[in-house]
């Protein structure tokens, strides 16, 4: 029969085990925080950079009608736009 003790000292050492990471969080540091803030920021540049064209949305509303997914639809894509590049305007 184990005494009341080592009971005691087998708790204390689980509940450190269990709750020591909840007292090791600390806040993000101001230089972490002003990178999160400027990261939006330059997708949205990226994204600007780069605008879909009217035969790319054509082809890819063709492409949901179809239901192509993946690879199937990379190359439905592709020739897609080929063909539309190709055609007279």
């Amino acid at each position: 029969m184990t005494t009341f003790s080592s009971r005691a000292a087998a708790t204390a050492v689980a509940s450190l085990l269990l709750f020591s990471p909840a007292f090791a969080q600390t806040t993000a540091p101001a230089a972490s925080a002003a990178k999160t803030a400027a990261a939006p920021k330059a997708a949205a540049e990226k994204k600007a950079e780069k605008p879909r064209t009217a035969a790319s949305l054509q082809c890819s509303k063709d492409a949901d009608a179809k239901g192509v997914h993946g690879k199937e639809r990379k190359k439905f894509m592709s020739e897609c736009k080929k063909a539309a590049a190709d055609k007279p305007k």
